[in-house]
């Protein structure tokens, strides 16, 4: 029988730790063998003897908080399925069932679950309405990136292929944020289960809140250093949270210009009206949820703001003096001077290359029937599919024909270069020979879907057969061009083509992306190579 295994790292915790593993322990419907493991990190109450005396297993540690303690559980589990809460949780009687549901497809590596809380104070019932409004959120997403250990499982294999949670977040933060964030770069697939609950101690008063907002303000800074990517957005966080950080920002500094500049003060007046504005769906969520709760969430909106804007602020200004894991990716500032140069180039780069479109696509008509572009879905930036779109230069029903010219293939992997493929028309072997067939590809730059430059945008079929370490790759847009178009081509098989891609990504440099259009041109001349 398969196993799973329920991590709870603990510090101090004795006044809600039986609880919590009470209610783990009469978990109901579970198919696997349970096991319970408590990591108890430095507590100097009666933390490990409760757990214990509760028979449950305990690894001890120094205090080195809850990103370690996790990790040290997961390392000694068992389980082929490693599920976390808290220790100020207390699952219901068909969490794990709920949570570990959605590993049945060989797909999924993470799940993610939901708070509930039966608190009676104000503010938790509005951090309770919070919750529920970013619930919503994901329960509109197939598959998400966001995902909070309070109730979350892991396959354990590509957990702890992934360094696991980064330590160097000492505190509770957004550790488990990052990780996620991290798994979703690659492409791999995390799905909400909003039916496995935990029952939580929300903050009990607005010093607690805004204490809580300032620290996940502070922490999320040091982290976009890395995923800066996620500064403007996840599947969690609504965009309405960072335009109310932004225009209370804007409120704070033009308020104090009124004193010079009336006009500043009119326009600080404007920008409340629209913080509040974009607070109109929580509110009306509220209403309809827990209407006692409405006279002071205006109030907890502003406060939310400022913690989290006050803690982003010091976490830029004054950043933790950590380390964290080495990761592959562009900058903020490099993502979006990428993006400027893509929408520059493929805006003009549609208009200029209409006539070349157009004689080709009466050059495949008259050579053979069928369509004149061909669209097929590919796996993009963080493995999200998207149709690319390029010239037919292939007969009709090429792709179920595929098992007939793979005898013919030269190149290892799931990857194929076939001399004189039959499949390959006429006109298409010319387009192909040139690059010409590329050109409608300028449509996906200008969407965002593809930049001028990054790896290949390959099939889904073949991402699906990457390691965990290939799957690096999908950390930049696939590229017009890249460093394989520039460097052999289809002749490289699959192992080189990553080998490539990985280490453009792993050294990413504006300058590097100008080396490798420049040595496009002599490339696509050449016909070297071409597929």
């Amino acid at each position: 029988m398969k196993t799973v295994s329920v991590v709870i790292p603990a510090r101090n915790a004795a006044g809600s730790i039986p609880a919590c593993l009470r209610a783990v322990l009469a978990q109901e419907n579970i198919e696997q063998e349970l096991e319970i493991i408590l990591v108890d990190d430095g507590s100097t109450d009666k933390t490990e003897e409760l757990a214990e005396s509760l028979g449950v297993r305990v690894i001890r540690q120094a205090n080195a908080g809850p990103a370690a303690a996790r990790n040290a559980g997961a390392r000694q589990a068992r389980g082929e399925i490693i599920a976390f809460t808290d220790a100020d949780c207390a699952p219901v009687s068909d969490w794990l069932q709920h949570l570990t549901t959605p590993f049945s497809s060989s797909e999924i590596v993470a799940a993610k679950g939901a708070y509930r809380t039966d608190q009676r104070s104000l503010v938790a019932r509005f951090v309770q309405q919070e919750y529920e409004s970013k619930y919503a959120r994901l329960a509109q997403q197939r598959f998400i990136d966001f995902i909070d250990t309070y109730s979350a499982a892991y396959r354990r294999e590509v957990f702890l292929e992934n360094g696991g949670f980064d330590t160097a977040f000492p505190v509770p933060s957004v550790e488990d944020q990052e990780f996620s964030f991290r798994l979703a770069r690659k492409g791999y697939r995390m799905v909400f289960a909003p039916q496995a609950i935990v029952f939580h101690q929300h903050d009990q008063n607005w010093v607690e809140y805004v204490k809580r907002k300032y620290n996940i303000g502070y922490w999320k800074a040091f982290m976009l250093r890395w995923l800066p990517e996620k500064f403007l957005s996840d599947s969690h966080t609504p965009t309405s949270l960072r335009w109310q950080i932004g225009l209370l920002g804007t409120v704070v500094i033009l308020a104090l210009l009124g004193f010079i500049w009336p006009l500043g003060g009119w326009i600080a007046l404007g920008s409340l009206v629209l913080f509040y504005l974009s607070g109109l769906p929580l509110f009306q969520q509220i209403y309809r949820n827990d209407r006692g709760v409405l006279w002071m969430a205006p109030i907890l909106l502003i406060l939310r703001a400022f913690a989290l804007g006050a803690g982003l602020l010091a976490g830029f200004v004054l950043p933790a003096r950590r380390k964290a894991q080495p990761h592959a990716g562009l900058s903020f500032w490099g993502r979006g001077i990428k993006r400027l140069v893509d929408i520059l180039v493929a805006l003009p780069g549609l208009v200029f290359s209409a006539p070349l479109v157009a004689i080709a696509a009466l050059a495949i008509k008259l050579d053979s029937r069928g369509a004149v572009f061909f669209v097929q879905e590919r796996a993009g930036e963080f493995g999200k599919p998207f149709r690319v779109v390029k010239l037919r230069t292939m007969v009709v029903g090429a792709e179920q024909r595929v098992d007939e010219v793979l005898g013919a293939n030269k190149l290892n992997g799931p990857v194929y270069k076939i001399a004189d493929d039959p499949r390959v028309t006429r006109v298409g072997r010319f387009l192909r020979r040139s690059s010409l067939d590329e050109l409608p590809q300028f449509w996906n730059v200008l969407r965002g879907e593809m930049s001028l430059v990054g790896p290949r945008p390959e099939e889904t079929w073949v991402v699906e057969q990457y390691n965990d370490d290939q799957r690096q790759r999908l950390a930049a847009k696939p590229g017009l061009t890249g460093p394989m178009q520039v460097a052999g081509r289809g002749e490289l098989d699959m192992e080189a083509r990553l080998a490539l891609e990985i280490d453009y990504i792993k050294n990413y440099s504006l300058l590097k992306d100008l080396g490798i259009l420049l040595k496009t041109i002599p490339a696509v001349l050449s016909g070297k190579g071409a597929l």
